[in-house]
């Protein structure tokens, strides 16, 4: 009888396989994946593809964190075989490209700042404030607004300044849509979108790593990166007053039980989203990272691994995603979107061909 984890990975890897009637698939030639786009996720997919590669020689998986707007842009142009987006597309923009999409992990979204005696998780600030700074129209880390989040917090008499993504960032998508949840100003003033046009001065970086780097440099400084690039780079993290009233720190049980509370987990919606759950434990940042796949592929040698890929992603990446700042998706969900690869048909009709050891 199996047992755990292993029991159910071998059971999902029995009825995926028995769906697509195929054996595994091994390397003949020298095969080349490229990738790209989200660099929320992009530390994450650098593992997997370093292991996969060990695993498969003569395979080779190079996933580069050019941002949301590209990845889309590119796997739509067949440029690439994997595109990885942080902003689902819609069902209508999946059949027009004719496209597969499949979400991957899950991570959250930190504001960080640079401010002389405020160290890592000491700064409370809440959607609704944070959007008012993004305005611009909370210009002093010591306004009064920010110092009743604080009591007993010394805030200096600095200026904040802003730092944005000069790319299209699917991480800026997420960031705009939480904010315009929390203020209906914000909402109005600045919709929601990879790339929006910020009131006001504010400096620029490319990528997560970019804007990490900034801030480090620029005193007074706020900005949002993922989790992982908080631990990585030693930054400032805030903490989030909830809607309901909760203050939450940013951690991978935080994602966890975003997650839960959603209805990716609860009703199988591949695109919910996981911004501001109702859950006491929810971190409000929270975002599912996704890869777009070509549902109508010409080169099926080339598709049956990235399909392997994927599919192997889910069989035996989780351990490797476990302490990254990131958080697997539930092995129930695993399981269905596993079988979301047979989706995918090749010219004559055929399913890729994919299994694990």
């Amino acid at each position: 009888m199996l047992s755990g984890r292993v029991g159910f990975k071998r059971w999902v890897s029995m009825l995926v396989l028995a769906g697509a009637g195929m054996a595994a698939v091994s390397a003949q030639a020298e095969v080349q994946i490229k990738g790209a786009g989200a660099s929320f996720p992009s530390h994450v997919y650098e593992r997997w593809t370093k292991r996969f590669a060990e695993m498969n020689p003569g395979v080779t998986v190079r996933y580069v964190p050019t941002g949301s707007g590209d990845g889309i842009k590119q796997i739509k142009a067949r440029s690439v075989q994997l595109g990885g987006t942080d902003n689902p597309l819609t069902p209508q923009q999946l059949a027009e490209h004719k496209l597969v999409q499949i979400p991957m992990l899950v991570g959250g979204l930190v504001p960080v700042v640079n401010v002389q005696g405020i160290g890592p998780n000491q700064l409370v600030l809440s959607g609704e404030v944070l959007a008012d700074i993004m305005q611009g129209q909370i210009q002093q880390w010591d306004d009064p607004r920010i110092a009743a989040l604080n009591p007993g917090l010394r805030l200096p008499a600095q200026a904040i300044t802003r730092i944005v993504r000069d790319d299209a960032s699917g991480s800026t998508e997420v960031w705009t849509r939480y904010l315009g949840m929390s203020s209906a100003r914000f909402a109005t003033a600045v919709p929601a979108s990879q790339k929006p046009a910020w009131p006001g001065s504010t400096l620029a970086a490319k990528g997560n790593d970019g804007v990490a780097a900034l801030l480090k440099e620029t005193a007074g400084g706020l900005s949002y990166v993922s989790f992982d690039r908080v631990q990585k780079d030693r930054l400032s993290s805030v903490k989030l007053r909830t809607s309901g009233g909760f203050v939450v720190a940013a951690s991978e049980e935080a994602f966890r039980a975003a997650i839960l509370a959603s209805d990716l987990y609860k009703k199988g919606d591949d695109g919910a989203g996981l911004l501001s759950q109702p859950r006491a434990d929810a971190w409000p940042l929270t975002a599912t990272s996704y890869v777009l796949l070509d549902a109508a592929p010409k080169d099926m040698n080339a598709t049956d691994w990235v399909a392997r890929f994927v599919y192997w992603c889910f069989m035996h990446g989780d351990e490797l995603t476990r302490g990254t700042g990131f958080a697997p998706l539930p092995e129930r969900v695993q399981a269905r979107l596993s079988g979301r690869l047979l989706q995918i048909h090749g010219p004559a009709g055929q399913v890729p061909r994919f299994a694990t050891p």
